[in-house]
């Protein structure tokens, strides 16, 4: 994981400092024109733009060692304080989209599996397909053009109502600003896990223990409950956790869509405007999120699979 994430973290650098974005103009804004050379020195100075890059990388790393992960340019804040304060609307966000796609994705890749052949198997493959080829973005401006512009169902943007205050915002105005992100995300994020599951379980229903049930008798969702689930239930996991990084990648262009404050977001601003701590904070805390995903997935393993238990590693 240390090396994975250093890896990444320099990556990360790297592209920012090869970017044509000059972080000190960006940081200036409208304003750099009236900005003297002087001035200019003394705030590449103060953000430490004046070191030769390996060294800004090292101060960094050593700060992130000591728990620091820097100040952010653009928002004059500690990078920590704008992640904490971001990720709770990220979290909500993605969460709700992965548990719906996960449950609506594993649901129809059984039916279509359990129905093979069928015109319902054909819907549900092109269905996917289609979904497959998406962009997340062009998703997100159509659920906004038909439910927010054309039938009003829902607001344009925003997490919160515009021009009301924190302490007036009620849990349902949260939910329903969350609603047409969330329902972007989970109906892209089905594709994937749908078909590996349609097509584990035609595997699974074609294997030589699925057809002596057969021959006991046994059909329909008998014989699914009792020899499809678990054998399915492993694949479907892995994929399900495994899509972590591509939930936290759909999100950012999800946010951007929906103007919703979250990570992507801000990730999307400090790349954009040049800000190497909160962009470098963001991709540490990004890959940690998609760390822990991949280890949740093989600690629950152990929970579907008690052959695993005993399993030794060699």
């Amino acid at each position: 994981m240390v090396s994975l994430l250093f890896a990444i973290c320099l990556v990360s650098f790297i592209l920012v400092k090869s970017s044509p974005i000059d972080p000190i103009q960006a940081y200036v804004g409208a304003d750099m024109m009236r900005v003297s050379p002087e001035q200019r020195e003394n705030i590449a100075e103060y953000w430490g733009l004046d070191k030769p890059a390996i060294e800004q990388f090292f101060h960094w790393g050593s700060a992130v060692a000591g728990g620091d992960l820097g100040t952010s340019m653009i928002f004059r804040q500690p990078v920590a304080d704008i992640i904490h304060e971001r990720f709770f609307s990220s979290l909500a966000l993605m969460s709700t989209a992965w548990v719906l796609s996960g449950i609506f994705g594993f649901a129809m890749g059984v039916v279509a599996a359990m129905k093979k052949d069928t015109w319902v198997d054909q819907f549900i493959k092109w269905y996917c397909y289609t979904l497959a080829s998406t962009p997340t973005f062009w998703m997100g401006l159509l659920l906004l053009m038909i439910f927010a512009v054309w039938l009003g169902w829902f607001p344009v943007g925003m997490g919160v109502p515009v021009g009301v205050i924190a302490e007036d915002v009620t849990i349902g105005d949260r939910v329903l600003h969350l609603i047409l992100p969330a329902l972007t995300l989970s109906i892209i994020g089905v594709a994937n896990i749908a078909l590996h599951t349609r097509q584990k379980l035609i595997d699974v229903l074609a294997s030589d223990y699925v057809l002596f049930a057969k021959a006991r008798g046994e059909r329909g969702f008998i014989l699914f409950w009792r020899h499809g689930l678990r054998n399915i239930a492993l694949p479907a996991v892995t994929l399900q956790f495994a899509s972590f990084s591509e939930l936290f990648g759909g999100a950012i262009l999800a946010e951007q869509v929906f103007s919703y404050p979250g990570l992507g977001e801000a990730t999307v601003e400090a790349g954009l405007r040049g800000d190497v701590p909160l962009l470098l904070g963001l991709v540490l805390f990004s890959a940690l999120f998609v760390f822990a995903g991949n280890l949740i997935a093989d600690l629950i393993y152990r929970v579907i699979d008690p052959r695993m238990k005993g399993a030794k590693s060699v």
